[in-house]
């Protein structure tokens, strides 16, 4: 059984808590841990830079406005030394919402990338020292090209399966083949016998992307038109309620990993076998919180 990563996020209160489950992680052979945008991901990747001794970690969608690329470009060559060069450094232009919580102007995603990515290259050279390799968050093809021509890797969040093969052809064969050059998704994951209350979860988790035009576009894409068109219809008319019911069964099937211990192991496998080097499963419960949702993710992989 080839392990999953894991998406683990330090939390107010339960940070020392997240560093020994971290720990916990690395003990039970998982394949990587890989930090979202929230809870201070750049702290905790010092953490466990210091506090884990060889699994590989990383930021998967560090959004690039957040400070002065100077600024991410000396903790990222930090980082990435002290830990024997397990550190990758995913960054991401986010979203209109965050772009709009932060006071931020920005311009066009792919320029902006670019922009970053030599900025903090030319930081790396001017002193900051060796940095990490840098992944793009990729969705559609354009990100994906750029993520080939001037970084290590690119990763999706909440990918389709079904249309991962078509999104890959996008990468140069040298890239494709390349096994250094990181290809990841996070996968929102719930483990449950009750598939329904399991299902609920993941819909719940993914309400807030469908309600974004970048990803809907995504989706279209993928071939769920049809979903898509039906939410946006919803959200346009002000009934956010109805949106997790129009988030069809088959569509939730190829983006997220929800059921039995064993559909999810299945589900794991199918992600490696469509070409996601690294498929980052994003834990909930249909029981409890965060602690809850890693035993049964224990329990699943043990």
């Amino acid at each position: 059984m080839q392990m999953p990563s894991l998406s683990l996020a330090a939390v107010a209160g339960r940070r020392t808590a997240t560093i020994e489950l971290a720990q916990e992680i690395e003990r039970r052979g998982y394949q990587g841990i890989y930090l979202p945008s929230f809870g201070d991901a750049m702290g905790l990747a010092v953490a466990l830079a210091i506090e884990t001794k060889t699994i590989p970690f990383g930021t998967t969608v560090q959004p690039i406005y957040l400070r002065q690329p100077s600024d991410f470009a000396g903790q990222a060559a930090f980082i990435h030394e002290i830990s024997g060069g397990r550190f990758h450094f995913g960054i991401g232009v986010t979203h209109g919402p965050v772009h709009h919580r932060l006071g931020v102007t920005v311009g066009k995603p792919l320029a902006d990338t670019r922009a970053f990515v030599a900025a903090v290259r030319k930081a790396g050279e001017q002193g900051a020292g060796e940095l990490p390799p840098i992944v793009l968050a990729t969705l559609r093809r354009k990100m994906v090209e750029l993520s080939a021509e001037i970084a290590e890797g690119c990763v999706w969040a909440n990918g389709s399966r079904s249309h991962m093969q078509a999104s890959l052809a996008h990468l140069p064969a040298e890239r494709r083949n390349d096994a250094s050059f990181y290809i990841g998704d996070m996968i929102p994951t719930c483990i449950s016998d009750d598939r329904e209350a399991a299902a609920a979860i993941m819909r719940r988790t993914l309400t807030g992307y469908v309600m974004l035009p970048n990803y809907r576009n995504y989706w279209i894409e993928a071939g769920y038109e049809e979903e898509m068109r039906a939410i946006e219809a919803a959200q346009a008319a002000g009934d956010v309620a109805k949106i997790p019911g129009l988030m069809s069964e088959r569509w939730l099937n190829d983006c997220t990993l929800y059921g039995t211990a064993a559909e999810v192991r299945e589900g794991v496998e199918a992600w490696f076998a469509a070409g996601v080097r690294t498929p980052i499963l994003v834990p909930s419960s249909a029981s409890g919180g965060q602690m809850k949702a890693f035993e049964e993710m224990f329990a699943a992989f043990a």
